[in-house]
């Protein structure tokens, strides 16, 4: 939403300004100048790209647009979830949630959290570790150095668009300028037309520069910007898991795995100690309440 909002006020403050001091839009409606400038740096972006990266970033671009959805409701839902899991793994054993975990669509304790159960990313990460936990195979060392190799995986691959975005954004002033100097070349090859025809060409070529860096620094390199912190924020969801279920695996009860997650959320997002203490009361005495009335 804030990408929107700023890019509105990037468009009303370069062409409202340009207005105010005088200026004619008409003079900017140069079309094919901004087809051959982005044009040319989606054709330049796809030669130097593979077929994965432009998939990539197709569905990235949608994303970028919208709202992060790890908000702080959302971290306290998911920090319930795991309270939920490791303390029925620790009162009846870890083979008690290989159902829960096999099947997470048809659980009790997943059903009710939907929105992390809507989030495939989220759950293919809690239920994968879950099950390696539960398999009792692998130290919390190994499963910590998995992990780690996971999300920056993850990481890289939603990265690679990002990449791709800021090379596009370097590139589009050159673009504009190749546009201009196409532009002035127009114009050299009319200077037998009078001083007015002439200005005028020369002003459209101009007007090549202006659309290739207002487009590289006022759209696209924020569009990168904003992809790479929503690149971020899933990374910090992944080591909030990652941090609560090894925590779980060196010993320490629930509650305090939990705690563990909590340290590792942005300030802005981390609910605090109480927030987290009273929420997790409520889900005891929920659970509580599910066993007296069955």
């Amino acid at each position: 939403m804030f990408i929107l909002i700023g890019f509105i006020i990037v468009f009303v403050s370069v062409f409202g300004s340009f207005v105010a001091m005088g200026g004619h839009l008409g003079a900017l409606y140069q079309p094919f100048e901004f087809v051959l400038i982005v044009g040319a740096a989606v054709g330049a972006y796809i030669a130097a790209g593979s077929g994965k990266s432009v998939r990539l970033l197709m569905h990235s671009l949608p994303l970028a647009l919208k709202k992060n959805p790890y908000s702080k409701d959302l971290y306290m839902e998911l920090m319930a979830l795991l309270y939920a899991l490791l303390n029925k793994a620790r009162r009846e054993g870890m083979m008690s949630i290989e159902s829960d975990i096999e099947d997470p669509h048809n659980s009790a304790i997943f059903a009710e959290y939907p929105r992390i159960l809507g989030d495939h990313t989220l759950m293919e990460f809690i239920t994968d570790y879950l099950r390696l936990m539960v398999s009792g195979n692998m130290s919390s060392f190994e499963i910590e150095t998995l992990m780690d190799q996971d999300i920056e995986s993850q990481s890289n691959e939603r990265l690679v668009p990002v990449a791709a975005l800021r090379t596009v954004a370097d590139g589009l002033p050159a673009f504009g300028i190749v546009a201009a100097v196409l532009g002035v070349i127009k114009a050299l090859a009319s200077v037998d037309q009078p001083p007015a025809v002439l200005a005028d060409l020369i002003s459209k070529a101009m007007v090549g520069t202006f659309l290739g860096i207002l487009v590289a620094y006022g759209f696209v390199a924020p569009l990168a910007g904003s992809m790479e912190r929503r690149s971020a924020a899933s990374n910090k969801v992944l080591e909030c898991i990652k941090v609560t279920l090894l925590a779980s695996m060196n010993g320490y009860p629930p509650p305090l795995a939990v705690e563990f997650g909590r340290k590792v959320l942005y300030s802005h997002l981390r609910p605090s100690f109480m927030e987290l203490e009273e929420h997790m009361r409520q889900v005891r005495g929920a659970g509580n309440a599910k066993k007296s009335q069955s």
